[in-house]
């Protein structure tokens, strides 16, 4: 799990009834002590455009909440679409805490049935113009000049050449910059110290902006389930470990690029990983003493961490003089 936090088995009941029953649209999702809870359904009235007005009064300006709503009739597998409304007002635990988990939530009540997973921090977004700017910016190439798609599409071809090596250095260099928010720099400011070890960004394509994705106190045999193989990451990991008897913690950044990501996505994060680092360098103060990346988090163990840091010496055998002749 991302962050320890589990649905409850009301929530998982009230979800499969939502399935069966085509007259609830949908349903409100709250995190108490530690459990992923149901708070309000919402029913179907009209159409899907209609019924998000609902929303309005249902939401609070600084509180956090998961809504799934049926957004596709069936016979369509994957109706749904989840929503993490994370308002900027709200607290920067729960702004953590609802990050952290909202994979998990997708998780439990079953991926496939989920066409769309978004992202809102204003109710305004949830409303049907806010829907309609979101499917049209969807639609539409992303806003890059000549010049910066000729640019991305160069450091692409880079990457491709590298794919030989598992987990690769990262020669990161000039690019597009995207503004990092201030929860991302907040998020990675902690990261030296208390309970966080894994922090990951991601690009907010309508904002243009780079976002927290996910903190997490994730071990790194836990990659593999907190780091998406489905979208690229930017991931801050402190390495905990013993070497010869002493206790090390270094900062390693991490660039993770799935094969299966969109070219736009591809393009996109090639050409913003030298302003996420710099970022991390100087508004955050992280020492990143490694930079990797790699396809797919399964990429990354902490064998070959090990290896980055603590590299194997090889003993060569001394030349040994043969003995003289003795005298005859």
């Amino acid at each position: 799990m991302q962050s320890g936090i589990t649905a409850s088995a009301e929530l998982l009941s009230t979800f499969q009834n939502i399935v069966s029953t085509p007259s609830l649209r949908g349903l409100i999702v709250s995190i108490e002590k530690e459990t992923l809870v149901p708070r309000e359904l919402l029913l179907s009235t009209g159409s899907f455009e209609s019924d998000l007005s609902q929303l309005d009064a249902l939401l609070k300006d600084n509180e956090a909440a998961y809504i799934i709503l049926r957004r596709r009739e069936d016979p369509d597998p994957a109706p749904f679409i989840s929503i993490a409304y994370v308002p900027d007002s709200a607290n920067v635990r729960q702004k953590m805490l609802f990050a952290s988990t909202r994979n998990t939530l997708l998780r439990e009540l079953g991926t496939e049935r989920f066409g769309e997973s978004i992202f809102a921090t204003v109710k305004e977004e949830l409303t049907a113009e806010g829907f309609k700017r979101h499917d049209a910016h969807e639609a539409k190439p992303a806003p890059l000049t000549e010049e910066e798609m000729t640019m991305a599409a160069v450091k692409e071809a880079e990457y491709e050449a590298s794919t030989s090596t598992s987990a690769r250095k990262s020669h990161v260099s000039s690019g597009i910059k995207f503004p990092v928010s201030q929860e991302a720099i907040e998020a990675l400011t902690n990261l030296p110290g208390g309970f966080i070890t894994l922090v990951q960004l991601a690009i907010n394509n309508e904002k243009e902006t780079i976002e927290l994705a996910n903190a997490s106190s994730s071990a790194i045999n836990d990659f593999t389930h907190v780091i998406p193989d489905d979208a690229p990451r930017y991931s801050f990991f402190r390495f905990n470990h013993t070497h010869e008897g002493q206790q090390e913690s270094p900062i390693v950044f991490i660039y993770t690029c799935p094969t299966s990501s969109k070219i736009r996505e591809k393009m996109l994060y090639a050409s913003c990983r030298s302003s996420v680092v710099n970022a991390a360098i100087n508004e955050a103060h992280l020492n990143i003493e490694k930079k990797l990346e790699a396809a797919s988090a399964t990429e990354i163990g902490e064998a070959q961490l090990l290896e980055e840091f603590h590299p194997k010496v090889e003993q060569k055998a001394s030349f040994k003089r043969p003995a003289r002749p003795g005298r005859r």
